[in-house]
């Protein structure tokens, strides 16, 4: 995975006023999750504010990155967690981001890319993917930027669902039944195997 660095403040968690406060000025209020525990022994989120700025290359890009967490000079490695957005303005409200270790797998979402000439399409069908990214479990060195999916095999009217995948070092946290990719039948495929079994009779 790509990494990219994310410099953010210390903040006092001040409830939803505080928050308000800091959207004004272009500050987004996050939290860190991972290794931060309360005297229970729970985990317990960090909190600090990032500019919009300086989160907007994260949020606004079909890429997946490791995150080089910067607060106040105190660095640690993280993953976006998840991220809140106004559902009319569409302007980011709130991010999580989880702490990452070298050893301590992850779950995340990874996209996907179709490679290849399907012998579907060449039979005159049409590609479509059903999902955009699959989720896997792994520790965040062995977690790829894509996952690439072979469908030259493919054949008109069937489907590669993701109990057929195996990627090495991951394991496939999406449901096996899931369908991925199918290459689907269009009017010109089903006019033109009406024709060859009409040629045949």
């Amino acid at each position: 995975m790509k990494t990219i660095e994310i410099k953010g403040t210390a903040r006092v968690a001040g409830g939803k006023k505080a928050a308000k406060e800091l959207r004004k000025q272009g500050v987004i209020p996050c939290n860190l999750y991972g290794e931060l525990k309360d005297e229970k022994g729970l985990p317990k989120a960090f909190s600090f504010s990032a500019t919009e700025a300086e989160l907007r290359k994260l949020l606004y890009s079909p890429d997946i990155y490791t995150v080089k967490l910067d607060v106040d000079g105190q660095q640690c490695l993280a993953i976006l967690k998840e991220a809140q957005f106004h559902p009319v303005k569409d302007n980011v409200l709130h991010v999580d981001f989880y702490q990452i270790t070298d050893k301590k797998p992850i779950v995340m979402e990874v996209p996907i890319k179709l490679n290849g000439l399907a012998e579907g399409v060449k039979a005159g069908g049409k590609l479509a993917a059903s999902v955009r990214k699959l989720k896997v479990k792994a520790v965040h060195t062995a977690i790829p930027e894509r996952l690439d999916i072979d469908v030259t095999h493919l054949e008109l009217g069937k489907t590669i669902k993701v109990g057929e995948l195996s990627f090495e070092g991951l394991e496939l946290v999406t449901s096996p039944s899931v369908v991925v990719c199918q290459v689907k039948m269009t009017r010109n495929a089903r006019s033109a195997a009406s024709a060859a079994e009409e040629a045949e009779a």
